[in-house]
């Protein structure tokens, strides 16, 4: 599974609320309308801002700590986000994401640049700063982990299936 596209760069710590504020995680019941508000109180724009299916949030360590609730993935994915690279992740974030068919790829993010466009390869375990012309290698997800999100998640996977298939 290879993804393509553009960095959007964020900082360490980067939480769920900052993802999408609480007062809205119970007031918006649509995934769509939901997704309009991602990291609004870090830029009011930043929805906009995005191009839709060929953006990549670039984080630091510890991306998505925070509450456990599936909101923010929701909205992160719901936005057109096509994954989140970062130096590691929050594990109940974590799992939320795959979950839901939302890629997370842990990778030494420190080089990547504001709107450098990248490209992925979950299976081989690398990624490429097109932009920049060098490439960072990343921890490869194993295959079940790679057909969920080829399936566009867990629920989607075990609809196809029945079953997790290995």
């Amino acid at each position: 599974m290879i993804l393509r596209g553009f960095s959007y760069i964020l900082g360490d710590d980067v939480n769920t609320d900052l993802i999408i504020s609480g007062r809205y995680k119970f007031a918006i019941s649509d995934i769509n309308e939901l997704s309009k508000h991602i990291f609004e109180d870090i830029d009011p724009q930043f929805y906009s801002k995005l191009k839709h299916g060929e953006s990549l949030l670039v984080g630091g360590k510890n991306f998505g700590m925070g509450s456990s609730r599936e909101q923010a993935p929701l909205a992160i994915k719901g936005a057109g986000i096509i994954a989140v690279v970062a130096k590691s992740f929050a594990r109940i974030f974590y799992r939320n994401a795959i979950n839901i068919g939302l890629p997370l790829i842990e990778a030494d993010t420190s080089k990547i640049k504001e709107n450098d466009q990248l490209s992925i390869d979950l299976e081989k375990g690398f990624l490429k700063n097109i932009t920049q012309g060098c490439e960072v290698k990343i921890l490869p997800l194993p295959q079940v982990m790679v057909n969920l999100l080829s399936d566009g998640g867990l629920v989607n996977h075990f609809k196809k299936y029945g079953t997790v298939k290995l």
